[in-house]
């Protein structure tokens, strides 16, 4: 059983590394990710490393997500920017 000691540092570890993720670029992200995945994949690791990569591919999948997720809305707001401003312009050529 682990103290409420143990359980603080953890979870104080684990906002740490959620924070440092958050603070990569989408590639960055996503290079970490893959190798994360590459090693999950060809094994060799205790069963506490296999846990700790997963969980790092899970805040890196996040930040990924989140990323692009950002991204999409970007170019959803410009889509939509354009698309009102070419409104805008057939509007002001009705009259002529």
């Amino acid at each position: 059983m682990t103290s409420k000691t143990e359980q603080a540092g953890q979870a104080d570890r684990t906002g740490q590394a959620e924070a440092a993720a958050e603070a990569l670029g989408y590639e960055q992200a996503r290079d970490e990710l893959i190798e994360v995945v590459r090693r999950l994949e060809t094994g060799g690791t205790t069963l506490e490393e296999s846990l700790a990569l997963w969980e790092r591919g899970e805040e890196l999948a996040k930040v990924c997500r989140s990323r692009l997720d950002g991204a999409r809305a970007r170019l959803d707001a410009a889509l939509a920017e354009e698309t009102a401003g070419a409104g805008r312009a057939e509007d002001g050529d009705g009259g002529r």
